[in-house]
């Protein structure tokens, strides 16, 4: 008969050495065997790195019995998963209906059978190795999927963008400069990914202006303002209302990114923290990566230049807290200005 996979860790924890020595002696030959013998230390080994594939684990222990450290394990996402079999000379039904409930995923009686146990072991490992292997096919996809998302929404970033800005590296350096500001300011991990993703498509109303006031070199009139100043609108309306968080932060971020502290802005005149949160954080963004770019109708304004402004306007166009965090995170801000330089093609970077 074959030998068992040697790879596997099995973490052996019951407090009475004469048990460890017993299951010790069965599994040694098959596996590679670590021990413990109260709960404490059991749940450090668990969450070591590499973890057990496996643990047998006793249920009567002074101080943290069996059912405390599968809690224990169960409540913390690093040792959640790995299989816990139970292995005790508790053998009522109401025990045995406990310890699966608390997440075992098998119980053994003592005394043991060797043959039971390996058998168990085997079938437990295989089944996790089964549930490992579908995980890591599901985040390869996942994260697939997450990619081909992201260049769409990017390209379609670039579609509003493509007539004033060719490369379309306007949407890739403010939707980052976003990202930098959003994690200084404290959103956590999965906030700042979706101002990632959201932010390209700030200004896809922009599809909604006619040419000849979009590329105008000129001041435009009153009348071309007030269609210009309807992308926001535009933008929201093309995006529409859904569940997904993405195109619900996306809509937001079109309609508020033109809104101003001060309550001037459009096309809402909203004012001060009646602005949502993703709508001032775009703003700063947005407008420091078009001071410093060159356009058709403008030169790129020097990097201090445009942070001066920055700071003036704090408190009237920006939220005022933000603009702190902004420069703090400079060199982070300036290194994707390199990074996204209008000179790179699009496909060229990530």
């Amino acid at each position: 008969m074959a030998e068992e996979n040697t790879s596997a860790t099995i973490l052996i924890v019951d407090d009475t050495p004469e048990n460890i020595d017993i299951l010790n002696d069965i599994l040694r030959p098959s596996y590679r065997v670590t021990v413990a013998l109260n709960g404490m230390k059991a749940i450090a080994i668990a969450a070591s790195s590499p973890p057990p594939d496996l643990i047998l684990l006793d249920i009567m222990m002074p101080e943290m019995d069996g059912y405390e450290v599968i809690r224990r394990l169960k409540s913390n996402p690093a040792t959640a998963r790995i299989p816990v079999i139970f292995v005790t000379a508790k053998t009522d039904v109401s025990d045995e209906e406990k310890g699966l409930q608390l997440g075992a995923v098998d119980y053994i009686s003592k005394p043991i059978s060797p043959p039971i146990v390996k058998a168990r072991i085997k079938t437990h490992l295989a089944l996790y190795d089964q549930n490992r292997a579908l995980e890591s096919k599901v985040r390869a996809r996942t994260a697939a999927l997450r990619d081909s998302r992201l260049q769409i929404i990017r390209r379609l970033g670039r579609a509003a963008e493509f007539k004033d800005n060719e490369t379309g590296q306007h949407v890739m350096r403010m939707s980052h400069y976003a990202h930098i500001l959003a994690a200084a300011r404290g959103m956590d991990e999965a906030w700042c990914s979706l101002i990632l993703e959201a932010a390209p498509m700030h200004d896809i109303g922009k599809i909604g202006v006619p040419d000849q006031i979009l590329l105008k070199p000129g001041k435009l009139t009153q009348e071309e303002w007030s269609i210009m100043k309807r992308h926001p609108e535009f933008g929201a309306e093309i995006l529409g209302r859904h569940d997904s968080d993405l195109l619900r932060m996306a809509r937001s971020i079109a309609q508020n990114h033109h809104e101003k502290w001060d309550g001037s802005g459009y096309p809402g005149g909203l004012k001060g923290q009646d602005i949502p949160i993703e709508g001032r954080i775009v703003a700063v963004a947005d407008v420091f990566d078009a001071l410093t770019t060159e356009r058709p109708y403008k030169h790129a304004w020097p990097v201090d230049e445009a942070l001066d402004y920055l700071r003036q306007e704090a408190g009237r166009h920006f939220d005022p807290d933000l603009i702190p965090l902004f420069m703090d995170s400079l060199p982070s801000i300036l290194e994707v200005k390199a990074r996204y330089a209008e000179h790179v093609p699009l496909d060229d970077v990530n």
